[in-house]
């Protein structure tokens, strides 16, 4: 994928997705049966930085400088 449509898609999923993906979790977790306090706090912050390890190829080098251009 070229640099441009990388970052036309990150743009997507950071203001799409990432909102989308926030309100499946949030109802994912109310409707879920409460758990200690120790348990939901990791429950949140897998579901915070989950979605992150399976778009990094997305997101790497996206503040660089197109490498497609040249010099």
């Amino acid at each position: 994928m070229t640099y441009k449509g990388r970052k036309r898609l990150s743009l997507l999923i950071l203001v799409v997705g990432v909102p989308a993906y926030v309100m499946l979790a949030v109802t994912v977790m109310s409707t879920a049966p409460r758990f200690q306090l120790v348990v939901e706090f990791f429950l949140y912050v897998a579901l915070g930085i989950g979605w992150v390890f399976p778009l990094k190829w997305v997101f790497k080098g996206i503040g660089q400088p197109d490498p497609d251009e040249g010099a």
